[in-house]
Order: structure tokens, then sequence, then C-alpha cells
């Protein structure tokens, strides 16, 4: 590739590409993190963190996607809205720092989920060479954790918006009442989780061992409380738990097994 801006949201993915791809091309290849309302400030935290680990030149950018009201109006192509921006404005630093590439952390396993970001990957020539290398999930966690990285079981992770139902506008306000229902969790210790907004409903989705942590000690009148105080009137546990992209299954013309990674 000779040089390359890396998309690095400090994701098992991304930080993985980017410690190869710094060991490739060392001050060619460069990390840019987005800053936006849909991503969790920790998370960007987390990022700079990581890109200071392994020694990589990081920057971050502004997007505009809550300026765009095809992105706010949250239909099921959200996301190719929300990357069509985030690549463009990647495109145009990459430019600024002639950098040949753009490239992002997507793997092999994305081909088969609903992902309409790949649409605006596509149309900004964006790379992606954990998928072009074959590299699953499950093997970039393998290799992940023979470099040692910190995020080789790092839980799935993805944009604030989608813990809203498709309809449902995406405003700042609701994006934070999720960013701090979610925190207040992982202050408790949960991991693999997600609190989806539906109004003044969180319906939060955890894993096995969420389950356990949420019925003990308390924790379940503790969630409740802290969950009421940001507003939102009925506190759920969905009983099927944690699934990514559990909201696509409202989506009736989505292929069966095609779900967004969320």
């Amino acid at each position: 590739m000779g040089s390359t801006l890396i998309a690095f949201s400090g994701g098992v993915d991304s930080t993985f590409l980017a410690a190869v791809a710094h060991d490739a091309l060392g001050e060619r290849a460069v990390a840019v993190t987005a800053l936006s309302p849909a991503i969790p400030a920790a998370e960007i935290e987390e990022a700079r963190r990581l890109a200071a680990r392994i020694g990589i030149r990081h920057l971050t950018v502004e997007t505009k996607e809550m300026d765009s009201p095809a992105y706010v109006e949250n239909s099921p192509d959200r996301c190719y809205h929300c990357k069509n921006e985030l690549f463009g404005r990647l495109r145009s630093l990459a430019a600024e720092l002639r950098l040949a590439c753009v490239a992002d952390g997507s793997n092999a396993d994305d081909e088969h989920d609903f992902r309409p970001g790949r649409r605006a990957a596509t149309a900004h020539g964006v790379r992606s060479p954990l998928a072009e290398a074959g590299l699953t999930k499950d093997e970039i966690r393998r290799l992940s954790k023979a470099r040692g990285l910190p995020t080789w079981d790092k839980p799935a992770m993805a944009c604030l918006a989608s813990r809203l139902p498709y309809g449902t506008p995406v405003t700042e306000a609701a994006l934070k009442r999720v960013e701090a229902a979610e925190e207040a969790l992982r202050a408790l210790g949960l991991r693999q989780l997600r609190v989806r907004h539906h109004g003044d409903i969180a319906r939060i989705e955890v894993d096995e061992a969420g389950f356990a942590l949420l019925t003990q000690d308390g924790n379940r009148h503790a969630v409740t409380e802290k969950l009421k105080a940001l507003g939102y009137l009925y506190v759920t546990l969905d009983l099927a738990g944690f699934r990514s992209g559990s909201l696509n299954e409202a989506l009736p013309a989505a292929p069966a097994g095609k779900r967004d990674a969320r």
C-alpha cells in the first residue's frame, strides 16, 4: 500500500490493523479517530491510549453526520450516511497528508453481515486489509493476543446511534442518555452489553455473565435507580440476552442471518 491512513476506533480489528500497519509502514501509517456525539468519550480516550501504546501517529477528526437529515431520521441505511461523512473526511485528510490509501478494520466475517456502511467504503475507495487477507474475527483476536494487544478480548462495540430503533430520530440528548446508562452498567463490572433506547424504556441486553451479575448483591435495584435517574421511566432486562444487531430484527426485508454487528 505504500502509505495509509487508518480509520481507528480502538476496537479489536482497527487496533490490530494499526499495529500491523505501524510495523510495516512506520511513519507512513497514521491512525485517525472520529470525534462524534455517537462515539462514547471513554472510547475516544481508549483509542488515544492504544495508539500511544502501539507507537503509531494518532489524529482525530470531527465528523458532522448530525448535520445530515438523512442520518438524523435514522432509517435502516443510517450507517451509510455516517460512513459516507467519515470516509469523505478521511479521504481529504489522507490527501492533505500525502498518504496513498484509507483503510478500515473490516474483517472477513463482515461480508456476511447487514452493513450499509460498506457501500460508503466502496464509494470512497477504502481498503480493508484484514478482509482482503481473509482474517476472521476469531483469528484477529488470537493474533492480537499473541502480539500482547490488550484489545484481544475486548467486547464488540458499535456507535451509540445503533441503540436507537430505526425511525427514532438521532439526537444528542438520546445519545448522551444511552452513553451514561451504559457507563453506569460498566461501573458494576458488566462488559458485553447494550442499552437499547425505546423512548422512556431502557431495554438492557447482557451476556450470561451479565445476567448473573445483575441479579446479585442488589445490582438489579441499583441499575434501576441509576437509569431512572437518567430519565428512563421503565428499565427492562431482555431475556433473550445480548445479540449484535438486535434492532435489525424489526426489518422484515433483512435477509435471514444478515445482522449488522452492533
